[in-house]
């Protein structure tokens, strides 16, 4: 039963250990967005105003609550890739606790509260991130996007963003996912930046210029891990 006794321990995990697991759970996702060629990593650790940015981090107020994972432009954007990268968190969260275990059953690690409480958390974390599940502000949980990945699902939830001539109209077009026409630019450099901002808006998609009627792919933005 919990009592006044156990409030300490309480904000021990709370404040302590919980943000040690995101942040092993996020950098289990950085390691693989990495291997695969991610661009413009960056983990962000908490909610509200930013305390400090060190590199790729980011740490903010509320450190103790959510976290999150960007990057742009794998180079390689298959299948296996993104199952390696949403998986990724769980795994060095996995890792992490049995290792702890195991250093424990070794005698090279005293058990206590810290322990206890990293290994529970963990595999509760593991639990939540595997549940495919979709979320209520349109995210997706790890497990959820592992699963269309592997259902095939997961390229056919992208978005298509197209730059292209238009002849007639003697303007570079941004075309959205429908083919309609999002805006008209005089300047390719002023088109291609409005179709990054909208493509990386609407996660996860990809960005095509097309001239001549040959595409290729500019950029491309996959969901972000949490």
């Amino acid at each position: 039963m919990f009592g006044v006794s156990d409030i300490p321990k309480f904000f021990l995990a709370f404040f302590l250990v919980l943000p040690v697991i995101s942040f092993l759970h996020e950098a289990g996702h950085v390691f693989f967005a990495w291997l695969m060629g991610g661009k413009n990593i960056k983990v962000t650790v908490g909610s509200g105003d930013v305390i400090f940015r060190l590199g790729m981090l980011e740490v903010r107020q509320y450190y103790f609550w959510y976290g999150q994972c960007t990057f742009d432009n794998l180079r390689h954007n298959h299948r296996l890739a993104n199952v390696l990268i949403f998986a990724g968190g769980s795994l060095f969260n996995a890792v992490s606790a049995v290792a702890v275990v195991y250093l424990i059953e070794s005698g090279r690690l005293e058990s206590g509260m810290l322990t206890y409480q990293f290994t529970y958390f963990s595999l509760y974390y593991i639990f939540f991130a595997l549940l495919p599940m979709p979320y209520p502000d349109g995210n997706h949980s790890d497990g959820k996007i592992i699963l269309d990945w592997v259902r095939n699902k997961g390229q056919a939830a992208e978005k298509i963003y197209r730059v292209q001539w238009n002849e007639k109209n003697a303007q570079w077009q941004v075309l959205d996912h429908n083919h309609d026409l999002v805006e008209g630019f005089a300047d390719e450099t002023q088109a291609l930046e409005k179709a990054h901002e909208v493509a990386r808006r609407n996660r996860p998609s990809r960005l095509l210029s097309s001239e001549g009627g040959q595409e290729k792919e500019v950029a491309n933005y996959p969901r972000v891990p949490l």
